[in-house]
This record gives structure tokens, sequence and C-alpha cells, in this order.
């Protein structure tokens, strides 16, 4: 969700959290990422997809350059499998942004969804029983 909600408007002015280059290399190291400009350019390229797939803008094979060549390799570990992920290191974090969207959008389907008011950029995971949580950023 920090990715998706890197853009939002404050005081009505569209902001994004990753415009100060050295402080957003510096969260993409805390967030077990490299902290590099080629990692920077890949999750900015998966942001910017993720939030026109979540608010229905375009279909989720827009991801798919970012998918290619990537690889889960199993692990039989104790009677249960474990799942390593293989991806070129600067492209990490950019990838388990989109395995997250796709479990939640598997497992949860509908709940992830933009904010109701037109002018926000933000998104919610409605966790409502009803699945009918309404989020409107004012």
């Amino acid at each position: 969700m920090a990715i998706l909600n890197s853009t939002p408007v404050i005081d009505g002015v569209p902001t994004d959290d990753f415009a100060d280059a050295a402080r957003t290399l510096a969260w993409l190291a805390s967030a077990g990422g490299l902290g590099t400009e080629a990692e920077l350019r890949h999750v900015l390229k998966v942001r910017q997809s993720l939030q026109a797939i979540v608010r229905g803008e375009q279909p989720p094979d827009v991801l798919t350059p970012e998918l290619r060549g990537v690889t889960r390799v199993p692990a039989v570990t104790g009677g249960q499998i474990t799942w390593t992920l293989v991806v070129p290191p600067e492209r990490e974090l950019a990838v388990r942004a989109v395995l997250a969207w796709d479990a939640l959008a598997r497992h949860s389907p509908g709940r992830l969804r933009p904010c109701a008011n037109d002018e926000c950029r933000l998104f919610l995971i409605d966790h409502s029983k009803a699945d009918a949580a309404r989020w409107l950023n004012v």
C-alpha cells in the first residue's frame, strides 16, 4: 500500500512522496531493497501501472514487461513448501509489489479500491464484512 499511496493530494495539490530521490532511495533500502536509481525506476513504473489497474484504467497485462523473466522456485523443507523469488535485484521490490497486489486481487477480489473522491489519489483495502466500505477523502 505504501507504493500505491505515494501520490497523495495534499491541500488540493497532487504530490509525490517519491519526488525527493535521496529520501526515496533511503526508503527503498529500508524496505529491503537496494536503494538504487535503477530500482526506483522499476518501482515507479510498477506504481503507475498498479494505480491505473486498480482504477480500472488499464488491464493487468500492462505489468508484463516488469514481470518478464521472473520465476519462483519451490523448496520443500520440514514438510512445507517455500518459494524463492528469482528476479534481478534491481527489480525485486517492484515485483514484490506486483505479487502483493496479485495476492490481494486473488484472495479478496474487489477489496482494493480507489478513494471515492475523484480528486483523491489514494487507495484503501476494504476489510468490512459486507464489502461495502467507501472512503471519501475530502
